[in-house]
């Protein structure tokens, strides 16, 4: 059977009948979810109006793409995701001046990031949310946009926009793919609709050895490794040289920053701050929040902590030319002094580089509680070591590797890592050095858009095809 087939009971080519009946109930759950995705939609959209946008996309309704020119559709359901897609999609738009990128999200955030990463490429990257994974949203989803290949980044493998494509004939990848020991676990609960989406992937390309591992006990062997993409991405001038200039501004201010940080940590982090307050030495505290929709509520729990705040506008005018909405009275909200301020709010979405510039040192958001670590290859890009907390399974192997070469330090909990934090820029001479191996191990972990655009060569539009 080729790529188009399905056996007679109409299931796609592999799906065994224990599998097909698994996804006929998955489609049925979906079916009656409905009006919870919607639910879901508008309460999201209480913080972040921008929930309220595109709705007929997440249903799977397009206009039908007129344009007949190759299209590779590569899906990064969020920030993280879009950002590690950044030199996939620049390496595919150069194998084919002719072809273009259909890239989709599943968040608001998501979208608002590649639409900043790839403005300069508008004329060839186009955006669109990802339909939820029901009976029909997939198919119509490829039937108005004929995609000559699908990409997914890292963990998405959907069972019914799986089987659509097997039964559109359009190859699916996952690339840049992790799976954990938690993950696995959770796909292994759920194998019976998990191994036929793995086994009708056309190609499989895994971050580690430990990843494909993982992966072959899921039911899908052979997955090539080609390293993390995240290390490919490299710091744009413009926001390193932004970081910069907030540096000049802060009159010699060491600075420790608390980068993507998740729900309740930031307390964590400013009762730890409080408590070592006589090791300061007149250092500043960043906090990066990685979600916008928790600004406020970090800025509320700055303040009931009685820690003087700047944010992100008192550092300076944005790019874009935007800054924070005014007062309720008309005017703009009142400037702090980030050279006189007890902690600095990083409220603003995109420059998570300038930052990293900024900074002495960088506590990795995600990993002082169990949601599993954020990036921390951006910070070594730009030469800031990182603290991580015990929780790194999002990324255990980039983690194990800045450890082993001395960019990353690991602690047990928020006291410890403001603690070690403190340590790191008291001793210039240490942080000098380790800044040092934080590059060095940036730059030799590099390489891994060329492997994976070799492994998707086989499916990729030909050249004047």
């Amino acid at each position: 059977m080729n790529a188009r087939s399905g056996d007679a009971a109409g299931r796609p080519s592999g799906e065994r009948p224990v599998e097909a009946l698994a996804r006929a109930l998955y489609c049925l759950a979906w079916a009656l979810a409905t009006p919870l995705a919607v639910g879901y939609l508008l309460w999201r959209s209480r913080a972040q109006p921008a929930y309220r946008q595109h709705w007929r996309e997440r249903w799977g309704l397009f206009p039908a793409r007129r344009d007949e020119r190759p299209l590779v559709w590569v899906h990064a359901v969020s920030v993280g995701e879009t950002r590690a897609a950044q030199p996939l999609v620049a390496a595919l738009l150069a194998c084919d001046p002719d072809t273009r990128i259909l890239l989709t999200h599943a968040t608001p955030t998501g979208r608002e990031t590649g639409a900043q990463l790839f403005a300069a490429q508008a004329g060839r990257v186009v955006q669109a949310y990802l339909p939820y994974d029901g009976a029909f949203a997939p198919g119509r989803f490829l039937a108005a946009w004929r995609p000559r290949l699908g990409v997914l980044m890292e963990t998405e493998v959907w069972p019914n926009l799986s089987a659509a494509c097997r039964r559109a004939g359009v190859p699916l990848a996952l690339v840049n793919a992790r799976l954990s020991e938690r993950s696995l676990r959770k796909g292994e609960r759920w194998g019976v609709l998990i191994r036929p989406a793995l086994r009708s992937l056309a190609c499989v390309v895994a971050q580690g050895s430990a990843d494909a591992e993982r992966i072959a006990r899921l039911g899908r062997a052979g997955a090539a490794v080609a390293g993390n993409l995240k290390f490919d991405v490299a710091p744009p001038e413009q926001s390193v040289a932004l970081g910069r200039a907030w540096r000049a501004g802060l009159a010699g201010r060491p600075v420790v920053l608390a980068a993507s940080t998740r729900d309740a940590e930031e307390a964590l982090l400013l009762d730890a701050w409080r408590v070592h307050a006589a090791r300061r030495a007149g250092a500043l505290l960043a906090i990066v929040p990685r979600h916008p929709q928790r600004f406020e509520e970090v800025a509320a729990l700055i303040a009931a902590r009685g820690f003087t705040l700047a944010r992100r506008d008192d550092l300076g005018p944005r790019p874009d030319g935007t800054r924070d909405e005014p007062t309720g009275d008309g005017r703009p909200p009142p400037a702090a002094d980030p050279a006189a301020v007890d902690v600095l709010l990083g409220d603003s979405m995109g420059e998570m580089f300038a930052y990293y510039a900024m900074s002495d040192v960088a506590i990795v958001g995600g990993s002082l509680l169990p949601f599993g670590g954020q990036n921390l290859i951006e910070a070594c890009a730009v030469g800031v070591p990182v603290i991580l907390g015990a929780h790194t399974f999002n990324f255990a192997e980039a983690a194990a590797l800045a450890i082993e070469a001395g960019a990353a330090v690991r602690v047990a909990d928020a006291d410890a890592a403001v603690e070690c934090a403190l340590g790191i820029v008291a001793d210039v001479g240490e942080r000098a050095r380790a800044a040092g191996r934080a590059l060095d191990f940036a730059r030799r972990h590099r390489g891994a858009t060329a492997r994976t655009i070799e492994a998707l060569a086989p499916f990729l539009p030909r050249p004047g095809a």
